[in-house]
């Protein structure tokens, strides 16, 4: 056993490492995060919107009062984004940060079709200077992650080689700064418009099509398939094993895809439950908030804590789980991971990593058997305590009680390592 996890940390943690520094990938952490405020407040008018004991008029007067809540913020969530990406990227590279983001927003607005296709008296036509939200929000999310790395790239490149205008030095900071960012800015923009008209003129199609079809559409159902989240539990639960923050680096790689499926259920949410249900995707943001790190934190330890608090005997552990039972309701677990240890501690590594294996694919088949309803696009926040967020993830009490199923579960999974662990301690003593 020593030789195995001797030979996996010296193999595979410094790949981690430098996945978790990589500095796209911090980047691209940074701007959801920018947009989390937003995406929140969308999730609780989502949320309040749909609310099972609502009656169907009423809901959707809702909808009509409320929904631009929604749209406002969820719906257009790749513009955050790309604005995120363009100001961080810059910022790290020490360049204007708020310039590069509006030039990276600019830019995919640039490769976005203003008009949509309208139905009026029964006849489809095509209007003209329209935005369609889902280009703002979902189906734009992977265009609008690439343009913003480009422009960002174009930008910070061109300001740092000095190609910009220099004003003297009694000229106003701000005024100074714009008119550095003039040449940079124009020249990445111009990039993105030839691109566009390429796209449309010679192409007869543009870039978000393209995009959507051949890149974003089979990247998330490959990326949000059980195979896929079995993949991604595991790999969070092995990096925090060796004391890496197994969330960060993980997330930073599967979150666009977790992010887009919860935008889009959200979308058909507006639509009813029977549109969500056919059509809406069962690994989401919320999905991995809620039924995996909301039963306790990484690895799901609400329940083992309960277990060394209540039922152990050796009073290191109780006192570890009496101590964690606080924050791990609130799903924070660091006194419990460093506290137990369960870091580098090889008796715990089998429940350690099977037992959050094994509840999510209880979760996915939870949600596939139709038997718990598809999570609604509402980002419930993940110190929110189980059985509430299970309900406000899908609008049932089902969600409450697939939860308490998996914690069940893993605690069947826990109990006889934990209870080896506290007779071998007893015995020591």
């Amino acid at each position: 056993m020593n030789g195995f996890m001797n030979f996996l940390s010296e193999k595979l943690l410094p790949i981690a490492a430098k996945i978790g520094q990589n500095k796209y990938l911090v980047v691209l952490r940074d701007a959801f995060m920018l947009s989390f405020p937003l995406t929140m407040f969308g999730s609780l008018i989502v949320v309040f919107n749909n609310l099972p004991f609502w009656p169907d008029e009423l809901k959707g007067q809702f909808s009509t009062l409320f929904g631009n809540g929604q749209s406002a913020t969820m719906s257009i969530m790749t513009v955050f984004v790309t604005f995120g990406i363009g100001y961080y990227f810059a910022k790290n590279e020490q360049v204007e940060a708020v310039f590069s983001g509006a030039v990276s927003l600019a830019s995919f607005l640039i490769l976005t079709p203003f008009f949509m296709k309208v139905t009026a008296d029964k006849v489809e036509i095509e209007a003209t200077g329209l935005l369609s939200l889902d280009r703002l929000g979902a189906k734009g999310m992977f265009l609008g992650i690439l343009a913003a790395f480009i422009a960002a790239k174009i930008f910070v490149a061109l300001t740092k080689k000095g190609i910009v205008i220099k004003m003297p030095d009694g000229v106003p900071p701000a005024v100074s700064k714009s008119f550095s960012a003039l040449i940079p800015a124009i020249a990445t923009m111009l990039v993105f418009l030839f691109i566009n008209a390429f796209m449309v003129g010679v192409c007869k199609t543009n870039l978000h099509d393209v995009i959507y079809n051949i890149i974003q559409k089979p990247l998330t159902g490959l990326g949000t398939g059980l195979p896929a989240t079995i993949v991604a539990i595991f790999f969070v639960q092995f990096l925090w094993f060796f004391g890496l923050h197994g969330q960060i680096i993980v997330n930073s790689v599967f979150e666009p895809f977790w992010q887009t499926n919860m935008l889009d259920n959200a979308d058909l949410t507006k639509e009813g439950a029977n549109a969500l249900a056919s059509h809406g995707h069962i690994v989401t943001k919320s999905f991995m908030d809620t039924f995996t790190v909301g039963l306790g934190g990484s690895g799901s330890t609400l329940i083992v804590v309960i277990i060394m608090a209540f039922v152990l005997k050796q009073k290191q552990y109780k006192e570890v789980g009496r101590l964690a039972l606080a924050p791990g309701i609130f799903n924070v677990n660091e006194p419990v991971i460093f506290g137990m240890p369960l870091v580098m501690n090889a008796t715990i590594f089998i429940p350690w990593i099977l037992a959050p294996v094994l509840s999510v694919v209880i979760a996915y088949f939870g949600f596939a058997s139709g038997l718990v309803p598809l999570t609604t696009g509402a980002q419930v926040p993940w110190t929110m305590p189980i059985f509430i967020s299970g309900f406000l993830a899908t609008n049932s009490i089902m969600g409450s009680i697939l939860q308490l199923v998996q914690i069940v579960v893993i605690g069947i999974i826990w109990l006889p390592f934990l209870k080896m662990m506290d007779a071998t301690k007893i015995e020591t003593e």
